[in-house]
């Protein structure tokens, strides 16, 4: 989640040790922020000046100190939480951060937190510190949330160009959402070859996509998270087609590690 200005270099990835968040685990994360909604805000530590630049320390919590959090929102990965009347707070959960409430844990990588007049707390708490929060963040080129596009929209977006299938899904400016676990496991589910150009499917293959891709969204939101997935545990070397127990095929595509079927994905 970027300010206005700032080039945007989306992040894939959950908050399981040695996973990535990606668009399930932030919209997990939306619904846990839900719970603070209504309450006033009496402290921010912003001190972290890196998960909060562009911002020096203390510009986030002059900014939102007495302002009630109203809704929260989410599209792909990006979160925002605006005020009743005053900013919009914007959140990034980065390669490790997820989401806590009222301290629990070990709370030494908390990289930012609000603290509300009813001495209840909300916090990024991220490890690896590439976690984001910044004030009215711009989401401008940010692609329209893979969980929601329309199918015209899915077809129009995927499917123009020469790139590999899976580079395009993880093109954030694209849709917003997808990282390298889901969409391994979209395309698995709808038997095409991460490595085929999106000019060689066919309307029949881009419409099979988004409906697999939804469906494994909706899957890993309600089991907890991409790691779920059916084909996930196999991902690895040695592993097989969960499928037909084919040995799958490992390469390297949109810079992601990639594995697929070549028995199944065509």
């Amino acid at each position: 989640m970027l300010a206005q200005g700032e080039d945007l270099v989306p992040i894939p990835g959950t908050k399981r040790e040695g996973l990535m968040p990606e668009l399930p685990e932030a919209e997990r994360a939306r619904r846990t922020l839900e719970a603070v909604l209504g309450r006033r805000i009496a402290r921010v530590d912003d001190r972290d000046s890196y998960v909060c630049r562009p911002h020096p320390p203390g510009e986030i919590a002059d900014a939102l100190v007495g302002h009630e959090l109203a809704s929260a929102h989410r599209r792909g990965k990006f979160l925002w939480l605006e005020t009743a009347d005053g900013p919009t707070l914007g959140l990034h959960l980065g390669m490790s951060g997820h989401i806590v409430l009222d301290g629990s844990g070990d709370a030494r990588w908390d990289r930012f937190a609000i603290e509300f007049d009813d001495g209840t707390r909300f916090a990024l708490r991220d490890k690896r510190r590439l976690g984001r929060a910044v004030l009215n963040p711009d989401l401008g080129r940010v692609g329209p949330d893979a969980a929601i596009v329309g199918r015209g929209d899915f077809r129009r977006l995927i499917g123009a160009g020469r790139a590999p299938v899976k580079a395009r899904l993880l093109d954030q400016r694209a849709i917003s959402g997808v990282g390298n676990l889901l969409a391994d496991q979209a395309l698995w589910q709808a038997r095409i070859a991460p490595g085929r150009s999106v000019s060689e499917l066919a309307i029949e293959d881009l419409d099979r996509l988004r409906r697999e891709l939804r469906s494994a969204i909706r899957s890993a939101i309600r089991k907890g998270g991409v790691h779920t997935g059916r084909f996930i545990p196999a991902r690895g070397r040695g592993g097989s087609c969960p499928r037909c127990g084919h040995a799958l095929s490992r390469g390297v595509i949109g810079a992601r590690t990639t594995y697929w079927c070549p028995i199944c994905q065509h």
